[in-house]
């Protein structure tokens, strides 16, 4: 079975980074990509993606709240967060927000 995923991040170059990763493996299909928090929502609202791969630091809406907000209309989707953060208090927060990990 392959999964869907959208990738959100505000850099293209790692989204580009991690597309090339993606496309190599057959189990996965990336549907989408996001460059905002609230782009972020509104393509989990039409796609219903399997796993959302999200960066913490984005414009228009963080994503650790975004993560809150995408967890609640869709718990089903699992939420992993890549960032260059290595601060405990994001690790916390993004976990409290329901991701599956950091």
């Amino acid at each position: 079975m392959r999964r869907t995923i959208l990738l959100a991040d505000d850099h293209k170059m790692f989204r580009d980074g991690l597309k090339v990763l993606f496309s190599k493996n057959p189990r996965f299909e990336l549907v989408a990509e996001a460059s905002t928090g609230t782009e972020t929502l509104e393509k989990v609202n039409e796609l219903k993606p399997d796993l959302v791969i999200m960066d913490v630091s984005m414009p228009e809406m963080n994503g650790i709240e975004a993560t809150r907000r995408l967890l609640a209309d869709h718990p089903e989707t699992k939420v992993i967060i890549l960032s260059m953060h290595a601060d405990r208090r994001f690790v916390q927060e993004t976990l409290k927000a329901g991701a599956s990990g950091y």
